[in-house]
């Protein structure tokens, strides 16, 4: 656990430890189990995981935190594991801390999934389609069980009183100008039929960040990088070699 702004956070670390630092970050409603399919896939790195503020095992924030808030959060506990210049891997509400996180502090590279960055009608519009898709992919339909429990259009109805005020904040924050100051190359991959954040953000994402290109995944949702599971992990392994 690390305690920030007097609450407990909770995270995982595994895989090689004095390999390259790779943080993966969560969607909203959802926890480390998310993400692991992904980092499961790269231990020859130095794997973190992190169960943001509110999800998972870690504690709620105690006020109504900013994304800007989440981004230090993250940036805290790295420090405080003596990491430097990460990796970082988000989806979607992760994925927005992500983008933000490479605006203000140095990373190496950046992959984001579905990810919101601007102000728009009905960003948590999540369909049950996603995941009948995912309990018919090897391995995955336990892991679309759990989600269900936690996420999509239910977001705002099962969150508590903190967390919906935390999530009408995020959802009401645009980083547009943020995205224009990441440098660092960027992945961005996105399903054509994402019901949540459309395809039509990731160009525009694209033609925001500077060295960064749109890996669209056809036909698949907002949960495309479960979806083609091995695709993901396999251009995550490419890019993470590329110097």
């Amino acid at each position: 656990m690390f305690k920030y702004k007097n609450i407990d956070i909770n995270y995982i670390r595994y895989g090689n430890s004095n390999g390259q630092a790779i943080v993966l970050l969560h969607g909203w409603g959802q926890n480390i189990e998310m993400m692991k399919p992904v980092g499961d896939s790269l231990t020859d790195n130095d794997v973190i995981i992190i169960d943001l503020p509110g999800h998972g095992k870690s504690e709620e924030p105690k006020d109504i935190w900013s994304l800007k808030d989440f981004a230090q959060m993250v940036y805290e506990l790295l420090k405080s594991l003596n990491i430097q210049n990460p990796i970082l891997i988000g989806h979607s509400f992760g994925g927005k801390i992500s983008l933000l996180y490479s605006s203000m502090y140095q990373v190496k590279k950046l992959i984001v999934f579905g990810s919101p960055f601007k102000v728009r009608k009905n960003p948590n519009s999540l369909k049950v389609k996603a995941l009948k898709k995912l309990k018919t992919l090897p391995g995955l339909k336990n892991l679309a069980e759990v989600m269900k429990k936690h996420m999509g259009s239910n977001d705002y109805r099962n969150a508590s009183p903190m967390m919906r005020n935390i999530l009408v904040k995020h959802v009401n924050t645009d980083i547009t100008e943020d995205v224009k100051k990441i440098t660092c190359p960027t992945i961005i991959i996105w399903g054509t039929n994402d019901a949540a954040v459309p395809i039509s953000d990731a160009y525009e994402l694209e033609s925001l960040i500077k060295d960064s290109a749109v890996i669209p995944y056809e036909g698949c949702t907002h949960y495309a990088y479960l979806e083609r599971l091995g695709q993901t992990n396999s251009i995550i392994k490419s890019f993470i070699k590329e110097k």
